[in-house]
């Protein structure tokens, strides 16, 4: 029984921890942001972190680990959807997974906070190397979904992309996560969701992905914009 307690205690405390450096590192910073402030922002020792972390690059890996970003976890989900259905428009597979992505920024208020530390407040120094390599591997693996993805809505739609169909998932992800950086530095400028949606159909009509529904709604909205 002591040694159960003893365990959650010891979770509870990781997880004060990480939820310090959210905070922390959203305000001011990685860089700036020591381990003691960390640590006195959590209630806890210095000790307490060295106990759960090798240095401030894997407290910062363990802080990304809690939360799945929306770069992350939507090309998987729509790999995996449009793969084992036999659906004529895995096109629309594409836009709902990554309007889902959205989505969960707008909403989860903690996805926001690590995204926005992840984007816009680290630096990638040498001790911060394997935060670098992570966000690399988690790029490619994005841009690698985002290719199977699209050639097989281009198989399904009997097209030829204009472009390699790996810099098509290159642009693909460029334009969703820079619409995401965008919009975290001014959430009022715009709003995310919907601008999220017509710009991907606008992405997918400049690729040849031509739909009697994507023209309408397009339509729909370019009429709502100028009401």
């Amino acid at each position: 029984m002591v040694a159960r307690r003893t365990k959650e205690e010891a979770l509870a405390t990781r997880h004060r921890l990480l939820d310090a450096a959210e905070l922390l590192f959203q305000a001011q910073g990685v860089s700036q942001t020591s381990l003691q402030q960390i640590a006195q922002q959590a209630g806890a020792t210095r000790g307490a972190i060295y106990w759960h972390f090798k240095d401030k690059a894997d407290l910062f890996n363990a802080m990304m680990e809690r939360v799945i970003l929306p770069l992350e976890a939507g090309p998987k989900a729509i790999c995996a959807s449009t793969a084992a259905t036999t659906a004529d428009d895995p096109l629309a597979e594409i836009e709902e997974g990554m309007i889902h992505a959205l989505t969960l920024m707008t909403t989860d208020p903690q996805v926001r906070r690590v995204f926005d530390v992840a984007t816009h407040k680290v630096e990638y120094t040498h001790d911060m190397a394997s935060v670098q390599q992570r966000h690399l591997d988690a790029r490619n693996a994005c841009v690698a979904d985002f290719e199977k993805a699209l050639q097989l809505a281009a198989r399904r739609n009997r097209i030829r992309l204009p472009v390699p169909s790996y810099a098509a998932a290159q642009g693909l992800h460029a334009l969703i996560s820079g619409l995401i950086q965008n919009w975290l530095l001014d959430p009022e400028a715009f709003d995310l969701v919907p601008m999220g949606r017509h710009s991907l159909r606008v992405y997918f009509e400049g690729l040849g992905f031509v739909r009697t529904s994507l023209h309408i709604a397009v339509a729909d909205d370019a009429e709502t914009t100028v009401a």
